[in-house]
Formats: structure tokens, C-alpha cells, sequence
């Protein structure tokens, strides 16, 4: 089947969509991006999605492409025409094109738009039955990682390293050696009290909608959540530790730099996080 993208008012061939030269996002990385789950072709969590996605554009002075009701048409619309069931969509926002120049163009111009859809097969039973290993490598991002920026780079040369090191995620520290989160997840650590520990939301990370959602989840299970830094020692001494992103929702991690966490299998906590949160995609 071939796939359609939204690109700036339109619906077009996948494999003809382009935009233009100039826009600012391909010379600036000057935009913001959205991934948002899709399971039996509905969207998930998209109302903290869309609040996510206006405070990023508010923070860099991007207009608003269209109301929310209107992006919800066009996600859902991109969604139906490529017939995901399960799988993702993908929004980015630019500030449109204009002449290059670092500055923002001095006239107003149309923020660009483009919308993608494409199933995405869940992790296999045994990756989450067996967990996942992480590496850790130094934290080199600007020091606005609250917002959703398309200026990736530095988190693609750290999930290449963890490729190259036969890991699911690299986890990034900071210069003080405190793990801020991952180059597409958000990391966790659970105490020997089972304790939840996250780091607090701040410019260092970006306020993950699986870690919001997994947050309210677990005060409604009488879990407690501790919003605060912690170390590469401390994770690695931890009775658990998981990531939550879109993509991979609550995925265990076994290994640290080779190191064994625990057990070296899925905590009681993280699967049951994991249990809650599998619901929670069903009852959406």
C-alpha cells in the first residue's frame, strides 16, 4: 500500500512530499516535533500531546499552525489514510521558509506543517519478558531539552553508540554524573523501599507523556514517585530500573554499562507498571 503524508494544507504521495529549501527547519532545525502512539488506530494520550507541542512552539515563538480541533482532523485523517492500526504518528512544525538568516524573518511567515503515519511493530514478548541493557555516555545536548526540538543530532550520535555497543538506549549524564535521560526515553530507577525515582522536570529533560501518565498511574496505585537526580552509581546499585518513551511505553532495563541491575530480570514493580500501562493502551 503506499503511504500519504499532510504537507502544509495537502494530502500527498508519501513518495512525492517534499518541502522547500529554505524552509527553516532543514537549515535551522528551527521547529518542534510530536510522536504520538497509535493502537487500534486511535490515538493515544493525544490531549497532553497537543499541550506538549503548543508550549514548545509558544517557548520558540512559532505561531500555532491551526487549532487543536483542526491538527486533530489531520492526524486522524493521516492516521485512517495509511491504515495504521498500530504504529505511530508523527507531526512537525516549523517556522516556514523564508530567506536564510539566523534571525527570525523580519515579515511573518506560514509555519510549515507535515504529518506522517506508519504502523510499528510492539517489542517482541521477549525483549520485555528477558529486559533491555543501556549504556551511559556524556550529556553534550543544548540546555533546553524541555523543548521537543527536530535538533537531534547529538541524540543520534549517543544512540549510535549504543547501537555500536549492542544496547537498546544510551543514557546521558550530565557534567555533574547525574543521568538526565535518554536519546528518545525517559529513565527510572526503583529504591530497595520500591520507590519510584525520576529526575524532576527542567530544562535538562523533556516531560515525556508516558512519564506523565505512568506518574498519575502510580499515585492512583499507592506507588510512590520521588522527582529527583540521581547518579550512574545509584542506578546501578537500584533494586530496578525502566525506560518509558511512545515507542517502547515501559521497557525494563537489565544492564548498565555491563553491569547487572538486581535481579538481572524485570523487577515486581517495573511489570507491574508495565501491566497498568498495557491497560490503560487497551482501554484507550
Amino acid at each position: 500500500m503506499s503511504r500519504t503524508a499532510y504537507v502544509n494544507g495537502s494530502y500527498v504521495s508519501h513518495a512525492n512530499a517534499h518541502v522547500h529549501i529554505e524552509d527553516r527547519g532543514y537549515q535551522f532545525a528551527d521547529g518542534v516535533y510530536e510522536v504520538i502512539a497509535v493502537q487500534g488506530g486511535r490515538l493515544i494520550d493525544s490531549a497532553p500531546h497537543h499541550e506538549r507541542l503548543e508550549r514548545s512552539l509558544d517557548e520558540l515563538k512559532i505561531a500555532r499552525p491551526m487549532s487543536r480541533t483542526a491538527l486533530d482532523i489531520v492526524l486522524n485523517e493521516t492516521v485512517r489514510r495509511n491504515r495504521v492500526k498500530e504504529g505511530i504518528v508523527y507531526l512537525q512544525v516549523t517556522r516556514g521558509v523564508a530567506k536564510r538568516d539566523h534571525a527570525f524573518p523580519k515579515t511573518s511567515v506560514r509555519p510549515a506543517i507535515v504529518v506522517t503515519a506508519r504502523p510499528m511493530k510492539a517489542h517482541a514478548p521477549e525483549v520485555i519478558s528477558k529486559g533491555v541493557s543501556v549504556i551511559t555516555t556524556p550529556d553534550i545536548r543544548w540546555s533546553r531539552c524541555d523543548i521537543k526540538s527536530v535538533s537531534l543530532l547529538p541524540n543520534c550520535l549517543a544512540k549510535q553508540l549504543a547501537k555500536d555497543a549492542g544496547a537498546f538506549e544510551a543514557w546521558q549524564v550530565d557534567q555533574d554524573g547525574f543521568i538526565t535521560e535518554g536519546t528518545s526515553t525517559n529513565a527510572w530507577i526503583v529504591d530497595e523501599h520500591g520507590n519510584l525515582i525520576t529526575r524532576q522536570l527542567e530544562n535538562a529533560i523533556l516531560s515525556g507523556i508516558t512519564r506523565l501518565v505512568l506518574i498519575d498511574f502510580a499515585h492512583q496505585h499507592q506507588i510512590a514517585v520521588i522527582e529527583r537526580k540521581f547518579s550512574v552509581s545509584e542506578a546501578v546499585a537500584a533494586s530496578e530500573a525502566f525506560l518509558t518513551s511512545t515507542t517502547s511505553f515501559v521497557m525494563p532495563v537489565v544492564a548498565i554499562d555491563g553491569r547487572q541491575i538486581g535481579e538481572g530480570i524485570p523487577g515486581p514493580t517495573t511489570e507491574k507498571l508495565r501491566e497498568i500501562y498495557d491497560k490503560h493502551l487497551n482501554a484507550e
